[in-house]
């Protein structure tokens, strides 16, 4: 072995090659800012309604959590949510006051789930999943009933450019 080689060693390429990071394909631990503040994946949440599929990722910041949905319809949909305390019983109304804004129902399923990072153990559960949308659909509601749990998520549609992504590895 020459001295360059022993120096630095004739090491075999072992790493996987790095895949660019889309709002597809994001991972656990990834950095993904928004509106100025870096937020980590630590959480990732893929739904199955009968073959139509999306994913919420939760991100975690320094001061809030935040879910990033993300559906690949016939382009492109984004959206931050957070969670908020909503006493709702069932059964699920078809308009819910929040804050002095009404949401109306726009479309409601079930889907099964495969959970990655913090929501690992909901892996093979199903989600009732019912979404709201006020009178100018710039403001979502969203509620998912997990078994006898229903919880409630406010947001809004953003677009990709708002988001940077960091690959973790």
């Amino acid at each position: 072995m020459s001295i360059l080689g022993r120096l630095f060693g004739n090491k075999k390429e072992t790493s996987k090659p790095i895949v660019e990071r889309n709002m597809l394909n994001l991972q656990i631990n990834d950095i993904v800012t928004f509106d100025l503040e870096d937020y980590k994946v630590v959480g990732k949440i893929d739904y199955d309604d009968h073959g139509f599929k999306w994913y919420a990722y939760q991100l975690e910041g320094t001061h809030k959590t935040l879910w990033l949905s993300v559906e690949m319809d016939d382009e492109l949909n984004l959206g931050i949510y957070e969670k908020i305390k909503l006493p709702i019983q069932e059964p699920i109304p078809k308009k819910i006051s929040y804050e002095g804004t009404t949401f109306y129902m726009d479309e409601s399923g079930k889907a099964r789930v495969v959970g990655a990072g913090r929501s690992e153990n909901l892996t093979g559960l199903t989600c009732e999943y019912y979404d709201f949308y006020d009178d100018s659909d710039k403001k979502a509601l969203s509620l998912e009933k997990w078994g006898n749990e229903i919880e409630a998520s406010i947001g809004y549609e953003i677009e990709e450019y708002e988001l940077k992504i960091i690959a973790s590895s």
